[in-house]
């Protein structure tokens, strides 16, 4: 979204606009390799470990370093993105500083450095940490050889997937480190004795009916009552959230979870249909598998993390000690069940299976679901409960096994051998698309809306009183639909992030896969050509709608509304481009610290996060609402990066939509006076930089009763229709003849003596 560059190439000026335009906080994530020994700089040793006073020299790959007091070695510090995904919301990795002992036990670790906007600019960061500290002093072995499930991390509310993604990275690359014996003096991995191995028997492609499906155990399922979860609350001491149920009757169903392996032929035919299954067996590579997730009730299992961040925070796939938390690149969703008599369900998800979770169909594995509860505005409760599946031994196949095998190679010889065709992958943005159908769809027939208001504004603006209502109704829809619901609110932090991609990485396929925020996007670098950048601040910005909402509401009020002086209005509106220009400058400085300052703008509390933050945050956002009710849409006007960012860019609009007259600003002063953010200049033109696109001059325009010049064509127009009339040319009316079925009758004469 960069405005900067806009001069450099004039000859292909559009594309690039496109291009600086569709800007979004998702630049390429790069998994780190290597980067303990320069993250090593930024953590003291007693950070990891007590009274640890010095860490050896980082060695293999991933690199671990060697933690020490004095000559006694206390264990390692390695980081989590050498070793595991971490990527979070911002599509950035997650670093983290991890301090385990030679026993598997984690001692400690600190955040070092990470681009979650929820964090740097709304949660505090200190009890995003703290929601970790369950995995302290937890021993890693024992997750890795099963013998224990992984540590729960607690939820924070407003940061559930960030803190899912730290969790789940600490506790992956922990029990990875463990099983490749990375671990000097860490308990060897026993050899396991001469095991059976199991492959999916694949000549099994039998279709059974739902009812059988179950019956065999080919389907598990759970089921729970609204009263049975209350119940679950209230015995792990959450009353509050006990009290709160999804719906007044306990015996309502709360949910009913479904869950199949359907890379199995004969249970993949018989859910997904004959086609379904093919087109799953193309898109996985050997040995991969898929299961599928269902469920339906009051309680969803697909929550409202995969909608924002890409990942679904209420369900968890765990096997061997390992947990893994499906991602929207990963997941397809399903309308129906192929299989005979399968009841309908609100919720069906097909999940393909990471490769590199080294999943194995044939062994027991289980789904958590997390069951989650408002205690409060801010805070949630949350109960685990289990879903097991056991693949049914019709589906298997027995080889003896002739040797011993070290159990960390089980894994993959037990791995079952498939016949499906490998195929690349749906790209990521191409599903998350397909997910937002609905939301695509609102979004673009809003632009269309908006767009036939601006064709045919001439027609609306003589209509003052409807097009009125169109504009507050749409107003409503942007604050209401597109800010609140779908949380679609650009910010000049796109702009920041957006350059540093371009310096860092650029990849299309990122800033596709927020499809809302690139629609808008696209919407703002047509609209910049066409008129500026008033479509987005008038009419698409949320917080810019809330502002004026909220003065339409103090003006209906009588609240007395203030008009700057024109001078010092003229000099308070460069005030937002210094504020770009500042922050523009210190994103080459620390992209990080450039994001903090950006929370001048008050959009993340307004309007993502609905003002549930701290009270600072609050009463700034607050108080810029506030003055807007006595100087409309004081913020757009003079404090507003974004509106800055959007104006550079503004000034080579290739057409001019608003009217004006010759008279205009000399000697009338109508409009300029009545602009509600006081963007005429007193010269009459209009300042492009700085108009919304209100459409309210253009509403004069044409009105003959408070235009000075539209008045003066109406009044010669009543006096040329005046003297066309002929009694003003001094002749006699032509005189009306009465008839009676066809003859003329004569008027009766009238005499003094006989009126008659």
């Amino acid at each position: 979204m960069s405005r900067i560059s806009i001069s450099h190439r004039p000859f292909s000026l559009l594309p690039l606009l496109a291009a600086l335009l569709i800007a979004w906080a998702m630049p390429v994530p790069t998994f780190a390799a290597g980067e303990l020994p320069a993250y090593l700089e930024k953590v003291q040793p007693g950070d990891l470990f007590e009274r640890a006073d010095r860490f050896g020299e980082p060695a293999g790959e991933p690199p671990i370093a060697p933690v020490y007091r004095g000559a006694d070695l206390l264990g390692y510090a390695y980081l989590n993105s050498d070793v595991t995904s971490s990527v979070g919301y911002s599509g950035k990795p997650i670093h983290i500083m991890v301090g385990i002992d030679s026993e598997g036990v984690v001692r400690g670790f600190k955040l070092i450095d990470h681009k979650e906007p929820i964090v740097l600019i709304g949660i505090p960061q200190a009890k995003v940490v703290a929601a970790l500290n369950s995995i302290l002093d937890k021993n890693m072995a024992r997750v890795a050889t099963g013998a224990e499930r992984p540590p729960q991390v607690d939820i924070v509310s407003g940061a559930t997937v960030t803190v899912l993604v730290m969790g789940d990275s600490v506790i992956r690359s922990a029990v990875k480190l463990i099983r490749a014996n990375r671990l000097k003096e860490a308990v060897s991995a026993p050899t396991a004795t001469a095991a059976d191995v199991k492959t999916v028997d694949m000549s099994k492609t039998d279709v059974a009916d739902w009812r059988t499906l179950i019956g065999d155990g080919s389907v598990r399922s759970l089921r729970m009552t609204v009263g049975e979860v209350s119940d679950g609350f209230r015995q792990a001491s959450h009353a509050d959230a006990a009290d709160r149920p999804e719906t007044p009757q306990p015996d309502d169903r709360f949910i009913d979870l479904y869950i199949a392996p359907v890379s199995i032929p004969a249970i993949g035919k018989s859910l997904l249909g004959e086609s379904g299954y093919q087109r799953l067996a193309s898109r996985l590579k050997p040995g991969q598998s898929a299961v599928l997730v269902a469920g339906d009730g009051a309680y969803s299992f697909k929550g409202s993390g995969y909608v924002r961040g890409g990942i679904f925070d209420r369900i968890e796939l765990l096997q061997d000690g390992q947990g893994l938390r499906f991602r929207d690149r990963n997941h397809t969703r399903l309308p129906t069940l192929a299989a005979k008599g399968a009841p309908r369900l609100r919720d069906i998800a097909l999940f393909v299976i990471p490769e590199d979770f080294g999943f194995d169909v044939t062994e027991p594995f289980e789904l958590q679901l997390l069951v989650q509860r408002n205690i409060n505005t801010h805070d949630k409760a949350v109960l685990p409960y289990t879903l097991g599946y056991n693949l049914p031994s019709s589906y298997v196949s027995v080889e003896k096994a002739v040797a011993a095998i070290p159990a960390t190679d089980t894994a993959s010889a037990a791995r079952p051998s498939t016949a499906l065709a490998p195929m690349e992958d749906q790209a990521l943005w191409i599903s998350i698309w397909q997910m937002n159908r609905v939301s695509i769809a609102i979004t673009v027939a809003a632009l269309l809306v908006l767009t036939a208001i601006f064709f045919f504004q001439d027609w609306l603006v003589k209509r003052p009183v409807m097009f009125g209502w169109i504009r507050r109704s749409y107003l409503l829809f942007t604050l209401i639909w597109l800010g609140w619901y779908a949380n679609a609110q650009l910010s000049v932090v796109n702009v920041l992030t957006f350059v540093n991609s371009l310096i860092t990485g650029f990849n299309w396929e990122f800033f596709l896969a927020a499809p809302l925020v690139f629609i808008l996007w696209a919407a703002v670098a047509v609209g910049l050509l066409f008129w500026g950048r008033g479509p987005f601040c008038g009419w698409l910005c949320p917080f810019g709608a809330l502002q004026e909402l909220t003065n339409n509401v103090a003006q209906w009020l009588k609240v007395p509304q203030i008009r700057l002086p024109w001078g010092l209005h003229e000099r308070l509106w460069p005030i937002k481009y210094v504020i770009f220009l500042g922050l523009f400058g210190l994103s080459f400085y620390s992209l990080a610290l450039a994001e903090m300052f950006s929370e001048v703008e008050p959009f993340k509390t307004a309007i993502v996060l609905k003002f549930a933050r701290e009270w600072p945050f609050v009463l700034f956002a607050l108080t810029l609402l506030s003055a807007g009710l006595f100087i409309e849409r004081f913020y757009c006007r003079y404090l507003c990066p974004l509106g800055a960012a959007l104006a550079i860019p503004g000034r080579i609009r290739m057409f001019e939509w608003l009217k004006r007259y010759p008279e205009c600003g000399t000697p009338c002063q109508r409009c300029a006076k009545e602009c509600p953010v006081q963007s005429i200049h007193p010269e009459g033109q209009i300042n492009v930089n700085e108009c919304i696109y209100c459409m309210h001059c253009q509403e004069l325009y044409h009105d003959d009763h408070r235009c000075p010049h539209m008045i003066q064509v109406r009044l010669k127009r009543e006096k040329f229709m005046a003297l066309s009339t002929p009694a003003s040319r001094g002749e006699a009316p032509p005189k009306t003849i009465v008839t009676h079925n066809g003859v003329p009758i004569k008027p009766a004469s009238t005499t003094a003596g006989n009126p008659l």
